[in-house]
């Protein structure tokens, strides 16, 4: 007695429009596959293996760093990028145009310029870090050099993201709070902040998660001293460096999966603004 399987009909395919298609295709090639070999990379070793390589003690402090300043970086860009978007809606002013363009410079300057920009500004003798040097604060190759390289790269994140949402927000109920007696932080808190407050959360999960993965910025302008300010990407490259590819991949497989954690709640911060403003 013979056991027929159930054929399985691939006519479905033909139904699918060719723009369909070719984005599952493109998408597969560029985006799933590349992260599903690695983490099938990193679960060829044993979990013990995995566990060790993940844990040892210069990668607990990395992680420490990398998540510790990013999340920094994107609490500053919450606070100061509503308020240049906030200057950016409410205010015109000669060379607002050319100004607003330079928000989007960390975008197009590549990031290992920026970090050479910044290093060089910053160093003890800089045009900036020359000031903080009689105090004994020294900004560049420290850890306050990779906070001040994550805010660079991830501020346009919070500006252009909350920067709509001011545009929309009718001037009105601004009014109509000032005439009922309301303070300027009173109108802000109760008035303002509510409607803007999703977009602005996504901005900042957005720049943490642009931070966490930074790496041209930051190795430039860091000590990238182990155990002070040495990154998680860098030290990637550290290992990949020295043929420790099982190393590198582990620690790399542990940033991704935080970047997929950072991916989720950016998506339910984006579907919880959508709700909110509809």
């Amino acid at each position: 007695m013979s056991l027929r399987l159930p054929s399985l009909s691939l006519a479905w395919l033909t139904r699918l429009s060719w723009s369909w298609r070719f984005t599952w295709v493109y998408l597969t090639l560029i985006l799933f596959v590349p992260v599903i070999a690695l983490f099938l990379k990193a679960a060829s070793l044993p979990i013990g293996r995995i566990w060790e390589l993940a844990t040892q003690p210069i990668a607990l402090a990395a992680y420490q760093v990398t998540f510790g300043l990013s999340l920094a970086a994107a609490a500053l860009n919450g606070v100061f990028g509503v308020i240049i978007a906030w200057v950016l809606t409410r205010y015109d002013f000669p060379g607002k145009k050319l100004f607003d363009s330079f928000i989007d410079l960390p975008f197009a300057l590549p990031t290992a310029v920026a970090g050479l920009t910044l290093a060089t500004v910053y160093s003890s003798e800089g045009w900036i870090g020359q000031f903080f040097e009689p105090f004994g604060i020294q900004v560049a190759f420290t850890r306050w050099g990779v906070l001040l390289a994550m805010v660079f790269i991830s501020l346009p994140f919070v500006v252009r993201t909350v920067e709509p949402l001011l545009l929309e927000l009718e001037v009105e109920a601004e009014e109509a709070a000032a005439s009922l007696g309301a303070s300027p932080a009173q109108t802000f808190w109760r008035v303002i902040l509510p409607p803007i407050l999703p977009g602005v959360l996504a901005g900042v999960a957005q720049g943490f998660s642009r931070a966490v993965g930074e790496f041209g910025s930051v190795v430039i302008i860091s000590g990238n001293l182990p155990f002070d300010d040495l990154i998680a990407p860098v030290l990637i490259f550290e290992r990949l460096e020295q043929y420790d590819y099982a190393g590198a991949t582990v620690i790399g497989s542990v940033l991704l999966l935080f970047s997929l954690v950072i991916l989720f709640v950016i998506n339910a911060l984006q579907n919880w603004s959508s709700r909110y403003n509809g």
